[in-house]
């Protein structure tokens, strides 16, 4: 079955169009656009006007590109997620996706999105493997955490915390670049986050970690210089804690502008990359795991395994 999936979240909108037949997942097409809509929810409580019209931009070339590849009607799906959640304008928004694209568009809730995302990320690993695995998505509003037997699609624990590169960006790092005293509180109020959202013996269980989304495809694309970005390279690269440390304290100490030139990081992911690294890091902490496994599998073939099996 050939579906078509976009994923609208608080920092990027995403295309994965794909043909999945037998539980496997053959791309077609797959883009990701720094959108930003969730720019000022966190102290506004709303969308803004300009935040809405960078996403219809993008879904107007995704439209094009959903009708190109032959993608059914029925099986053009979009979820959107932590903004559209926050936002008292998020419905309105959500139904404008859906009269003027043709989307089957709904916003999901965070434990929804965790639940997605760890079958996304799980999804061709041996089924036979029990081993307690953690998959830590870090979007623009929220973080999901979810935790689970490495070969299976069904998680044991789940969470959806309200931290993210956008939303921590936007209440600590003021200053370019950002002065110590502001990670600090970043990293503070990230852990006790993660502390008070996860059970100690949860965090206790996990034995490996897999990191999807932005943050940790773009700390990977950095740690090997890839430029241009080649996901073959990205999927299945190890990041140790200790490289997430150097590649925190060294993109911090950089200005926005310099951020910007940065070998292997997008520039419009520049302004949040720093706020991204410490959660990943304070995430890696937190369960005491001294390393992540990068992955390109995430929330998109999640969606996409669930459309094809209706």
């Amino acid at each position: 079955m050939r579906v078509g999936v976009v994923d609208i979240g608080t920092n990027s909108t995403r295309l994965l169009i794909a043909d999945v037949a037998d539980g496997a997942i053959a791309e077609l097409d797959r883009r990701s656009e720094v959108t930003r809509l969730g720019q000022g929810v966190d102290a506004s409580g709303r969308l803004t006007d300009e935040a809405m019209e960078r996403v219809f931009a993008t879904l107007d070339a995704y439209r094009d590109a959903l009708d190109r590849h032959d993608v059914p009607a029925g099986a053009r799906v979009a979820v959107l997620t932590s903004a559209a959640r926050d936002a008292a304008n998020g419905a309105d928004f959500t139904r404008r996706v859906v009269e003027d694209y043709g989307l089957d568009a709904r916003t999901i809730a965070g434990e929804r999105e965790a639940q997605l995302t760890f079958r996304g990320a799980t999804h061709g690993r041996d089924s036979q493997d029990s081993t307690p695995l953690l998959v830590v998505d870090i979007g623009g509003g929220s973080t999901e955490l979810i935790v689970g037997a490495a070969g299976g699609d069904e998680p044991s624990f789940h969470v959806s915390l309200q931290a993210g590169v956008v939303r921590q960006t936007e209440r600590h790092l003021h200053r370019d670049p950002p002065p110590p005293h502001e990670l600090q509180q970043l990293a503070d109020e990230v852990r006790a986050t993660i502390e008070a959202g996860v059970p100690e013996a949860v965090r206790a269980s996990a034995r490996g970690a897999v990191a999807v989304a932005g943050t940790a495809t773009s700390l990977a694309a950095i740690d090997q210089e890839l430029d241009p970005y080649d996901p073959r390279r990205v999927h299945g690269y190890v990041l140790g804690r200790a490289e997430v440390e150097l590649l925190l304290a060294r993109l911090a100490q950089m200005p926005l502008a310099e951020r910007r030139r940065v070998r292997g990081l997008h520039p419009d992911r520049a302004p949040t990359i720093v706020a991204g690294a410490a959660i990943l890091l304070e995430t890696l902490r937190a369960f005491g795991l001294d390393r992540a496994e990068v992955s390109e599998h995430d929330l998109l073939h999640g969606v996409a395994l669930e459309r094809a099996g209706r």
